[in-house]
């Protein structure tokens, strides 16, 4: 098969992508589950973006900077915040429902931002954005897809990107593309404690790293502080937002203590609130507290977050939530520069999996959706690849197989272990220790649990060996025994 595009990944950089490239030629969307299952869907806070007056790009620049403990590409932080405006403003032009307060966009307040800029839909924020891309995407005559289908590997051949090999209902087909796209989002759930779908399963890192491409800055993983923590539930995310209305967090004891770690204390930056939590749960359970709010105002701003507690048997104005840390950002990934072009030729990477620098050692609440926004965007430099014809290569044999692993699980609590909020060398070598052996015990042959546990192995082996590498803590990579 051929098309003009290929992009592999469904979330809002994938979508935005293809509805920009579809001016250009045909574009075929793969993706592992159906249209809407992506880290974008499941994203509840906002998207960031100079809105307001009183705000100004200077500000969101230096925001982004002290977050990511200045470890940013500040060239890309210039480029996203610029263009960022200009892009939200066409998101609600579009039908996006965020929330507005007369004829201008409501907007909520995050950790590490100096400002209310969090343009918000109650909180389903990458739902609605999801929604209307698919709506558009389904309705272009230029794009298809192929869902349920497993990319298992990048067609490559030199410094050259062909296409892609995926599977779907057992059998093995071959794409070939003038241009192939990764948009396959994130790797949360690498780890035993995520607010990731299970999707997430850093598919488009691993496909890229056996293909020889350049990787960066992947020992940064981003630990949401407030997931969750009822022990025999999975991890759902209590969203930022509720810090930014109010919420407090509060130990054993019943206390706050994050004004006594940092200026902003409940809104302190991700990285330190997910350390301050960590270090109080080794004395006893951690809350968060909302319950000086109304309930008519919590049930009207989270509608989605207040009925999973009732699921619970909790309510957000009157209990206090449990809460932990669970992963939830990879600040590193794929190396691309702003226009998205990875080392290899025709390659390109977009929102989670790629690596543009913005984020540096640590993202700032909300500036995901934006960055995968903004840098998806931009479709200047794949038109270039539209000039040479598209070329058939060879590609390898793959057998599908009914064989089954446990690696996942065993791979996520080796990472949650040594590889987590907390790391030290000893811990770091024996995660890659372990990793190497449990690679060793996947069956042959091809099936998406094969696959997925291939592909977490290859990212927390790459993760460790970089978190190894970087002795002095930095951003949320925290050395125990930092240099």
């Amino acid at each position: 098969m051929k098309t003009d595009f290929i992009v592999i990944g469904s979330g809002i950089a994938g979508l935005n992508f293809s509805l920009k490239a579809a001016e250009f030629g045909n574009v075929l969307v793969i993706t592992k589950k159906t249209i809407r299952q992506s880290n974008t869907n499941y994203a509840q806070g906002g998207i960031a973006a100079v809105l307001d007056q009183s705000d100004t790009l200077d500000s969101h620049y230096e925001d982004t900077l002290k977050a990511g403990g200045y470890h940013n590409n500040k060239r890309a932080v210039k480029f996203m915040v610029k263009r960022g405006p200009a892009l939200v403003l066409e998101l609600s032009a579009q039908g996006v429902p965020f929330q507005q307060t007369g004829e201008a966009l409501s907007l909520t307040l995050e950790g590490g931002h100096s400002t209310s800029r969090i343009a918000y839909v109650g909180d389903k924020t990458g739902q609605a954005i999801e929604q209307s891309l698919v709506q558009r995407v389904r309705r272009h005559p230029q794009i298809t897809f192929q869902e349920n289908a497993m990319a298992i590997d990048l067609i490559v051949r030199g410094n050259r990107c062909y296409g892609v090999q995926y599977m779907k209902e057992n059998k093995i087909h071959n794409v070939f593309a003038k241009a192939t796209i990764l948009a396959t989002g994130g790797l949360g759930q690498l780890y035993r404690y995520s607010t990731n779908p299970a999707v997430a399963t850093g598919d488009g890192v691993a496909m890229a790293a056996r293909a020889g491409c350049e990787l960066k800055d992947l020992e940064f993983i981003q630990f949401h502080p407030t997931a969750l923590d009822l022990k025999d539930k999975r991890s759902f995310l209590l969203s930022e937002s509720l810090r930014g209305e109010g919420a407090y967090l509060k130990n054993a004891e019943g206390r706050r203590f994050m004004q006594n770690i940092h200026p902003l204390k409940e809104l302190a930056p991700r990285d330190i609130v997910s350390r301050a939590v960590f270090s109080e749960l080794r004395k006893g359970p951690v809350y968060l507290d909302i319950t000086h709010k109304k309930s008519a105002f919590l049930a009207e701003r989270f509608p989605i977050i207040s009925r999973q507690m009732k699921t619970y048997g909790l309510d957000l104005s009157r209990d206090l939530i449990p809460v932990s840390p669970a992963t939830h950002y990879s600040c590193g990934g794929v190396k691309v520069n702003l226009q998205g072009e990875t080392s290899l030729k025709n390659l390109f990477a977009f929102g989670e999996v790629a690596c543009t620098g913005v984020h540096g050692a640590n993202r700032l609440a909300s500036n995901s959706l934006l960055e995968s926004l903004v840098f998806s965007n931009e479709i200047l430099k794949t038109l270039k690849c539209l000039k040479s014809p598209i070329r058939e290569v060879s590609t390898p044999e793959h057998k599908h197989t009914k064989a089954r692993s446990g690696a996942k699980r065993k791979t996520q609590n080796i990472m949650w272990d040594h590889v987590g909020i907390v790391r030290s060398k000893a811990g770091l070598r024996e995660a890659i220790e372990e990793l190497d052996q449990l690679e060793s015990t996947l069956p042959g042959g091809v099936n998406q649990g094969i696959i997925e546990a291939r592909n977490l192995i290859v990212c927390g082996r790459l993760i460790a060996q970089a978190a190894l590498k970087r002795k002095k803590s930095l951003g949320c990579h925290y050395r125990l025994d930092s240099a």
